[in-house]
């Protein structure tokens, strides 16, 4: 791996979208604590550094695949690691499989310091990785986000921090996992042509233009209100009503996502880069509610 700088090779991971994985932990370990349970939280913080690290390995193993299927062109929007010429497909090959080797021993340090449902959660985030450009191109890729960027890491946190399985932690399932399936599905809103030239289908076609930006709506502004639901019910603290601070960048994103309706795919760039930033705030602020909550009592 010569001619790339350290900042090139770490650039090629796409770090932007970092917060999808790693903000889950954050706001499971929170809960945990708020909850009043006895959470190791140098554990938990483990448990994000390998998670992150896995889903480097899943960008840059998506991007090799996708210039291989002509799905990323140089006329295509997003990851240009490959579609610029800086990088080889050979290079980026083997940054994901080094990334993907790295997690997984990581991931088995973790399993002999907790036990063996670690491995089944670890086990089912390497298949979720592995087929996720299949997944991708059969219009499942939401799905398959959903599941790897929000039930797994949210399960797998509450048992690695705690020693058990928490399905209380499940409630934060739906508005972390909805957002992060935001930055995917409006990333393929606005590349709906690019994607029927390489001959492949996602969630976003068959939706079409109008009933895809009504999904990114839902995605957006359903967590708002589910967090606001849970607060009534009890199961989150009032605390949480913080969150509503993060609908001035939601508006912001669906403002976007509007445009895109009569002025073209040009609208929608940078909006998932926006959708991510969006998650890392709603994120922070739902984790600093609940440690907020807890420290109050």
């Amino acid at each position: 791996m010569k001619g790339h700088s350290l900042k090139a090779w770490f650039l090629a991971t796409r770090p932007w979208s970092f917060p999808a994985s790693a903000m889950p932990v954050f706001v499971t370990l929170a809960y945990l604590q708020w909850l009043q349970r006895d959470v190791d939280w140098l554990v938990g913080l483990w448990a994000l550094a390998n998670v992150v690290l896995f889903h480097a390995a899943a960008n840059t193993w998506s991007d090799y695949f996708d210039f291989k299927k002509g799905v990323d062109r140089e006329d295509t929007v997003g990851g240009t690691s490959l579609t610029s010429g800086e990088f080889r497909p050979k290079e980026i090959f083997t940054l994901a499989t080094v990334l993907m080797a790295l997690s997984v021993a990581s991931g088995v340090l973790l399993l002999l310091c907790t036990g063996l449902p670690t491995l089944y959660i670890g086990l089912a985030g390497c298949l979720f990785i592995l087929l996720y450009p299949w997944l991708k191109y059969h219009a499942l890729g939401d799905v398959d986000i959903f599941i790897t960027y929000s039930i797994l890491p949210i399960l797998g946190t509450s048992y690695v921090a705690t020693g058990y399985f928490f399905l209380e932690v499940m409630w934060l399932t739906i508005p972390v996992g909805l957002i992060t399936v935001g930055i995917l599905h409006i990333n393929n809103t606005r590349d709906i042509e690019h994607d029927r030239r390489a001959g492949i289908t996602t969630f976003a076609m068959l939706a079409g233009g109008t009933l895809s930006v009504l999904f990114y709506f839902f995605e957006i502004l359903f967590p708002f209100v589910w967090v606001v639901y849970n607060i009534v019910y009890g199961f989150f603290p009032w605390w949480s009503l913080l969150v509503l601070i993060a609908l001035v960048p939601a508006i912001a994103c669906l403002v976007r996502a509007v445009r895109f309706l009569s002025g073209g795919a040009e609208e929608l760039y940078g909006v998932d880069e926006m959708t991510a930033k969006l998650q890392l705030v709603f994120s922070l602020l739902f984790t600093i509610s609940f440690l907020v909550a807890g420290f109050l009592g």
